[in-house]
C-alpha cells in the first residue's frame, strides 16, 4: 500500500477513473475547492506545467463549488474519463447521480483530484487501502479462473 509508483499509475492511467468523496463533517464548497485549486496550482508550477488553460479551468471549477454545502453524508462525485474529462456531481444521499453537474475538459484537474485522495499526500489512507484490497482480490480471482484454466501466471504476470 505504501508504493508510490502503483498508485500513481492508477492516478495516471488511461482508463475511466470514478472517485466518491463522502463527508464525514461538514464543508462548504468553497473550502474543498479552493483547497484542490491550491494544491493544483502549486503542483502544476513547481513541475513546470501551469498553463492561462488550466487557470481558466480552476475557474470554472471554483465556480461550480461557489455555493455548495456538504453536510456529513453527502458526496462529491468524479468521473476521469480516458480522454482526460472530469465530470462533477453531487450527491445528499449517498445514491450516485445519473447527470453532471458540469464536465471540465482538463486531465491534469481529473487526476488531481484523484491524487488528492489516493497519492502520496492523499487525505484518505482508508481509500488506499480499500482499493489496495480490492485491486488484491481482482488479482488473486483473474489468478484462480487461470489456474482452472490450465494457465500458469508468473509472478510479474507475465
Amino acid at each position: 500500500m505504501d508504493s508510490v509508483e502503483f498508485f500513481r499509475d492508477i492516478v495516471t492511467g488511461p482508463f475511466e477513473k470514478f472517485t466518491q468523496v463522502t463527508m464525514i463533517l461538514p464543508l462548504t464548497g468553497k473550502q474543498y475547492s479552493e483547497k484542490v485549486s491550491e494544491m493544483c496550482v502549486v503542483g502544476w508550477k513547481a513541475h513546470g506545467t501551469y498553463t492561462e488553460a488550466d487557470a481558466t479551468t480552476l475557474d470554472k471549477f471554483l465556480d461550480v463549488f461557489k455555493d455548495k454545502n456538504f453536510p456529513p453524508g453527502s458526496s462529491i462525485c468524479f468521473t476521469t474519463s480516458a480522454v482526460g474529462s472530469l465530470t462533477i456531481s453531487f450527491s445528499k444521499d449517498g445514491i450516485i447521480p445519473e447527470t453532471a453537474n458540469v464536465v471540465l475538459e482538463n486531465e491534469k484537474l481529473g487526476q488531481a483530484v484523484i491524487e488528492s485522495v489516493i497519492g502520496k499526500h492523499g487525505v484518505s489512507p482508508a481509500a488506499k487501502q480499500s482499493l489496495a484490497s480490492r485491486l488484491s482480490d481482482v488479482i488473486k480471482q483473474y489468478n484462480e479462473k487461470a489456474a482452472d484454466a490450465g494457465v500458469e501466471i508468473s509472478k510479474n504476470g507475465l
